[in-house]
């Protein structure tokens, strides 16, 4: 983020900022999901009826999808009140200042509606693209900073950057978060993480985890959906070591993971249920938990689904 100074010069802010304002947006988000391989037109629709059942906030990710401001731009463009985040924009797909500035675009766009999120993805997501993938935490730092110092050279309209959030897992990316942006939004975690997430980034940070829901009546059928989610996860580096840190064993995350790893991942049930555990991540200190509804049928939107949770 930027102040303006006289003479039209911009210089970097220092943290502690406040975020973006909770009651803009809301206690509860939801993922796009499996709403990202749809049509635009779709999607207009879809987001549209999303802010209508009352979620304060869609958050989207960036891998071999629409390029992240496209998918922000197509969000913005088919609200008036909802947050639009990136969850997360790879750092690796574009330099600083166009991340900078596309971040500013967008904030533009949806008159301060845009949370940019960032990470560092994963390095299969990174190799495929050419790059060699450095040290974490420090590419992040130096990312960081280099934006800042694009700042300055922005000619756009005048419209404020959008707040920054990282993809924080792990005890140094947190105290990053803590120290450089307005917070993080952990993704594929359990609830004991956002309790350590929240210890880690303090009292004023903000904190959005992702939380996996399938509506189901047993184990068994919430196993025969939700197996996909986290057997995909399970083999990414990354959120393997969170989940090692956080105590879990081998034998828990050989994929698609132990009974009770699933069951701390995956939010599984019915409504009241999937309630328990939004209460639990707002308990252990989150300020908006982000719905990740997997369902049965990935060829229709989620609607139906999303209506049933909207408010819990």
């Amino acid at each position: 983020m930027t102040e303006r100074r006289p003479g039209g010069v911009r210089a970097p802010l220092t943290y502690p900022v406040p975020p973006m304002e909770r009651e803009r947006l809301g206690a509860l988000g939801i993922f796009s999901g499996d709403l990202a391989a749809f049509p635009a037109d779709t999607q207009r629709r879809v987001v549209a009826e999303l802010e209508a059942f009352g979620y304060g906030a869609i958050w989207y990710g960036e891998a071999f999808a629409r390029e992240t401001f496209a998918q922000g731009a197509i969000f913005l463009s088919a609200t008036e009140r909802m947050v639009v985040a990136s969850g997360i924009a790879n750092i690796y797909a574009r330099d600083p200042m166009a991340m900078a500035f596309g971040g500013r675009a967008l904030n533009e766009l949806g008159g301060g509606r845009f949370l940019l999120g960032l990470g560092v993805a994963h390095a299969a997501n990174v190799t495929v693209r050419g790059h060699e993938y450095g040290r974490p935490v420090a590419t992040m730092r130096a990312y960081l900073a280099a934006m800042d110092e694009a700042e300055p050279l922005w000619r756009g309209p005048e419209a404020p950057p959008p707040d920054r959030v990282l993809a924080a897992l792990r005890p140094r990316m947190l105290a990053l978060a803590a120290e450089r942006t307005a917070g993080a939004h952990p993704y594929f975690v359990p609830v004991e993480h956002t309790r350590r997430a929240r210890a880690a980034l303090g009292p004023d940070r903000l904190l959005a985890p992702e939380q996996g829901v399938v509506l189901a009546g047993s184990r068994q059928e919430a196993r025969a959906l939700g197996d996909r989610y986290t057997g995909f996860y399970l083999r990414a580096p990354n959120y393997r070591n969170s989940l090692v840190e956080l105590g879990w064993g081998d034998a828990d995350l050989e994929p698609p993971g132990s009974d009770a790893l699933f069951d701390a991942l995956v939010a599984w049930g019915g409504v009241e249920e999937l309630r328990e555990r939004v209460r639990q991540h707002r308990e252990a200190g989150a300020d908006h938990v982000v719905l990740n509804l997997i369902t049965r049928d990935t060829s229709r939107p989620y609607l139906e689904e999303a209506r049933l949770l909207a408010g819990i």
